[in-house]
């Protein structure tokens, strides 16, 4: 294991400080365990918060998008391992500012669990919530079993529109359904070169050969869909498009966001290369593009490869989608 940490115990502690000390403007540290991500500005009283919490090792995602018309507070936990119900229960309370608090989490059990925990003590306390779970990743289960898919970066956009309809001053419930209109028109696909490192464990996650990609594995490195050998991007371009179209069935015509995100070790030159074949595949199957993402969104520290999120898209997802924002991390 070669990384520039110090003790893996002190690895996610050390980075949330760091974090808090080069953007002392848009990041606080709370919570008793020192694993809540708040706004270092509270925002105004009435309006509903936005919360959303995992594991660590994904940067920005999650703690990184904690700012101004996106998150409000995040929990987060060990590298790959889910937030604490103190943790979690503590980055709702920083997030009540009077209009109800919603959760956007990704669909994995024991975060929809815990978060589920600290919701009930939540209402009996007399705050108003709701949760929003994220379910993108195509490769996980199929169609009639889509309530079961894990969430990966379709997380992005739930965050982008949740946060801007809550600036807003939408209410709870018109801001949870506009998120859950976003997620019913988004799916994701990955696909791995290389693993990653969890520094706890000092071994990679999976071991792939030199030759070999797996095309639908995970953020934490879940099984995919097929392993063998490497393709030119536009093949893999190719499968994924079709792959994502095929279970989206979006109607001819059509507008789409679309985020080609990195897995972490992947670089931006490359991110191009697949968008460029991306843009092409879907101008071809008469869908155009309205917004686009291209970089580091949502990754799993240095595993090399990258995934494709495509969201259907109305007026009112783009007037969200295009809502100014106000954080060190997000990059537009």
């Amino acid at each position: 294991m070669k990384k520039l940490i110090n003790n893996p115990d002190s690895y996610v502690d050390e980075a949330l400080e760091g974090m808090r000390l080069a953007h002392p403007s848009s990041y606080k540290i709370s919570g008793s365990n020192g694993r809540v991500v708040e706004r270092a500005a509270r925002k105004p009283a009435g309006k509903v918060g936005v919360v959303s919490g995992g594991g660590f090792g994904h940067l920005p995602l999650f703690a990184g998008y904690v700012g101004e018309g996106l998150l409000d507070s995040c929990a987060v936990g060990h590298v790959f391992a889910g937030p604490s119900f103190d943790d979690v229960s503590e980055s709702l309370k920083a997030a009540d500012f009077g209009g109800g608090v919603l959760s956007i989490i990704g669909n994995y059990g024991g975060d929809t669990m815990v978060f589920g925990m600290a919701n009930d003590v939540l209402a009996a306390e007399g705050t108003d919530w709701a949760t929003v779970i994220v379910a993108d990743d195509v490769a996980s289960a199929p169609k009639e079993n889509a309530e079961t898919r894990r969430g990966v970066a379709g997380l992005i956009f739930a965050f982008k529109i949740a946060g801007a309809a809550a600036e807003k001053g939408l209410t709870l419930e018109a801001v949870k359904a506009i998120t859950e209109k976003a997620m019913a028109g988004c799916r994701s696909m990955g696909v791995a070169l290389s693993g990653c490192t969890v520094p706890q464990a000092g071994e990679p996650t999976f071991v792939l050969d030199a030759n070999s990609i797996e095309m639908g594995m995970g953020i934490h490195g879940e099984k995919g869909l097929w392993r063998g050998a490497l393709k030119p991007v536009d093949e893999i371009a190719a499968e994924m498009v079709e792959r994502l179209l095929a279970d989206l069935e979006p109607k001819k015509g059509g507008r789409l966001a679309v985020l080609v995100n990195s897995l972490g070790a992947t670089p931006l030159d490359e991110l191009y290369i697949l968008y460029r074949k991306v843009a092409e595949l879907l101008d071809a199957a008469g869908l155009s593009v309205a917004y686009s993402l291209v970089g580091h969104y949502a990754t799993s520290m240095e595993m090399a490869g990258a995934s494709l999120s495509i969201m259907a898209v109305d007026d009112e997802l783009l007037d969200m989608l295009n809502a100014p924002v106000k954080c060190p991390l997000w990059r537009a």
